[in-house]
């Protein structure tokens, strides 16, 4: 093992230059046959953590040949399921995040350095240890049952997604929708799997009353580049299959075409509007990509093995919305970028939205037939 150089990091933090990525991130950089299926070429030691550590070969490496990454899910029990945020620049004040991590693997996914919170990589160790609250449902009964809730839409899968293959087996998101359709309280959605049609019959039952909304992030149409940047999440016709499937069913859906990656997707936001609306959506929504702490050497390493022909570019048209930076975490600022070429995109997405009669009109989810929940775990008045 070595130690990586703060000025080597420095340097790559700015670094434009293909030669120069490449000899820093190499360092750090994982056997493709171990990580295959997931989206991080690399397990960088989180920013907590005293020391950066990368592998090399000491010529003993066939004898300490290392095994694949594998899924491995710890249980957490938290004291309180519902985060609450204050941010000015985003539209809900609370969330709920069922897991810790994401077996999705979303190689540019902003919320990879809350895995330096629990000493472990926000690369491949993101998306391969993961960890899952089981007594969310029972946690979320009992705040929605104290006297004073202000209710105010839930949001889930803001962090990481509700509905990642996992949800399969501990089913933590259905026993959630279970809690919040007893109490008619209002929730939306935001997620990249297919798997959300699962819960269709609790969803359609809660959007009659105007309790619900499902929000599918759809980056690209190309499923070989989705395949790459999103290894485990639905392929994007499936996810268009879900949109189209919620609609008929009477769930109001908003297409997420999240993130836009100048240079590599935005060429698609008006291809990515119409399919939308061709699925049955009348909302639409983007975010440009944002590559905060240990998401930046993550996807600039990504870009260098599977897009070494555009990395230059895509840094130059980042950094041109980012005031010359990688990431400028300002409110306001954060989401859309400025300059030239972020106002470009957002016109353009604009006028597809308009011509294609997308945001005519936002669905408003109802907070006045909420009733505290009286189940188990829920304190009972004395008198």
């Amino acid at each position: 093992m070595q130690e990586i150089m703060a000025a080597d990091r420095a340097a790559f933090a700015q670094s434009d230059g293909v030669e120069i990525a490449n000899r820093m991130l190499a360092r750090t950089r994982i056997d493709p046959a171990r990580r295959r299926g997931r989206g991080a070429g690399i397990n960088p030691s989180g920013r907590f953590e005293p020391f950066a550590r990368s592998s090399f070969d000491d010529g003993w490496s066939s004898l300490e040949d290392l095994p694949a990454f594998k899924t491995d899910v710890q249980v957490e029990r938290p004291r309180t399921i519902i985060t609450r945020n204050t941010s000015p620049d985003i539209s809900f004040d609370r969330s709920i995040n069922p897991y810790r991590g994401c077996e999705h693997g979303c190689v540019y996914c902003f919320a990879r350095p809350t895995h330096a919170y629990m000493g472990l990589s926000p690369g491949v160790d993101f998306e391969s240890k993961l960890f899952a609250k089981p007594g969310a449902a029972s946690l979320l009964e009992a705040e929605l049952s104290k006297p004073g809730y202000e209710v105010r839409t839930i949001a889930i899968g803001t962090n990481t997604d509700p509905y990642q293959p996992i949800e399969k087996r501990y089913g933590i998101m259905r026993e959630i929708l279970e809690v919040l359709e007893a109490a008619n309280h209002p929730v939306g959605i935001v997620t990249k799997s297919a798997l959300v049609m699962r819960d269709i019959d609790i969803l359609s039952r809660m959007a009659s009353r105007g309790l619900a909304k499902v929000a599918m992030s759809v980056t690209t149409l190309d499923r070989r580049l989705a395949r790459t940047m999103e290894p485990r999440a639905a392929t994007p016709t499936r996810r268009l299959e879900a949109v189209k499937a919620l609609s008929e069913a009477g769930v109001p859906t908003m297409v997420m075409t999240a993130p836009i990656i100048p240079g590599l997707t935005d060429s698609e936001i008006e291809r990515l509007l119409e399919a939308a609306r061709e699925a049955g959506t009348r909302e639409a929504g983007y975010v440009l990509l944002r590559l905060p702490l240990e998401v930046s050497p993550i996807f600039k390493d990504w870009l260098l093995q599977h897009y070494p022909d555009r990395y230059r570019h895509v840094l130059s048209l980042l950094r041109s919305m980012r005031d010359g930076k990688d990431y400028d975490a300002e409110w306001g600022k954060r989401m859309r970028g400025t300059g030239p070429y972020a106002m470009q995109i957002r016109r353009r997405f604009e006028l597809a939205a308009r011509r294609l009669g997308l945001n005519e009109r936002r669905t408003a989810l109802r907070t006045d037939l909420f009733t505290a929940p009286k189940g188990a775990g829920v304190q009972l008045a004395l008198l």
